[in-house]
């Protein structure tokens, strides 16, 4: 068991470069990945979303009530934000359809579950991330699909009826399944062990999911790669700007500025490449377009994350470099 902790702790700490690895074998070996589609691909998503209901507990939903304006305000940066960025960028760049189907998909989406671990290596409010990761999960049924008819309508058409049954199966019912989970077992030791190791499996099945996509869908990189990845670099760094500059106009302080940042930036695009792959097939760069969000969300989030971490250290060491020169000390000699 202390081994495969171990092993989960390197693949969450890598979940980006296993991806990318796995996204790699399946564009020169697309044959090994063929079967990730369909009720499979749909099953590896509602489990890597059990997972992150096995993480909720009875105090993650008093957090929902403790801070509702904080979530509240994260909520709605998360579903305007995003989404109104999206739109603006599809039509100011006048993307492919496929493309532009994909980031609105990543656009509308709820937050990213590895944006709790960002948040924590940023040093940002871990409980305000958590608060927004599950706020927006459980709004995402309505949220997305109604987003989606409004912003797309007029690209392509949008069965919202058939996403909204298609996100309450693969987000709310497992996610609600593990916290129930964990409320009946959290307390019992195998349980708590087993729970080290999901993280482990989280990770398995997103390079699974962004295989299995880049097996069917690859050969379209060559021809629209340079497009997609642009795309989904700028609209992620505007998440990531534009969501810091809320918590500025609301007055937030430094690590809820930072949460907030990396929960508008950071996007659930595991959900966004089911949905693509399920209600667009006829737009395989929909589908490719998530599938890289997958992979540079979790990369971007981690360089920002590491970026606010060493902010921090630089400025302290500043700190004290000044207050040790001879007009600190005298400063100091004086206050006291």
């Amino acid at each position: 068991m202390k081994t495969l902790q171990k092993i989960s702790g390197i693949l969450s700490g890598q979940t980006a470069l296993f991806v990318i690895l796995a996204a790699g074998i399946a564009f020169l070996q697309p044959s090994l990945f063929f079967w990730v589609k369909g009720d499979t691909q749909t099953a590896i998503l509602g489990f890597i979303m059990l997972t992150m209901g096995m993480t909720l507990s009875t105090k993650d939903f008093q957090i929902l009530a403790k801070h509702p304006a904080d979530i509240f305000i994260g909520a709605c940066a998360q579903y305007t934000l995003m989404p109104l960025l999206a739109f603006a960028l599809v039509h100011i760049f006048n993307l492919p359809k496929g493309i532009a189907v994909g980031l609105l998909l990543v656009g509308t989406c709820p937050g990213g579950v590895s944006s709790n671990i960002m948040s924590y290596l940023a040093k940002g409010d871990v409980a305000l991330s958590v608060g927004m990761t599950t706020a927006s999960t459980l709004l995402a049924p309505v949220m997305t699909p109604l987003l989606m008819l409004w912003l797309s309508g007029e690209i392509v058409e949008v069965d919202a009826a058939g996403m909204f049954k298609s996100i309450l199966i693969v987000t709310i019912l497992p996610v609600m399944g593990g916290a129930l989970m964990n409320f009946f077992f959290g307390k019992n030791q195998s349980y708590l062990k087993a729970m080290k190791i999901m993280p482990a499996f989280s990770v398995v099945g997103l390079a699974f999911i962004v295989a299995g996509v880049t097996a069917y869908h690859g050969r379209h990189f060559l021809t629209s790669g340079m497009a997609i990845v642009c795309a989904i670099m700028l609209h992620n760094a505007l998440g990531y700007f534009t969501g810091y500059m809320v918590g500025i106009a609301v007055g937030m302080k430094k690590a809820q500025r930072r949460t907030i940042s990396i929960e508008v930036g950071c996007q659930n695009a595991g959900l966004g490449t089911n949905l693509a792959s399920t209600h667009f097939q006829a737009l395989p760069e929909a589908a490719l377009a998530t599938a890289v969000a997958c992979v540079y969300h979790s990369i971007s989030g981690t360089i920002l994350a590491n970026l606010f971490s060493m902010w921090d250290t630089v400025r302290s060491k500043r700190k004290i470099s000044t207050d040790n020169s001879p007009a600190g000390i005298e400063n100091a000699e004086l206050e006291n």
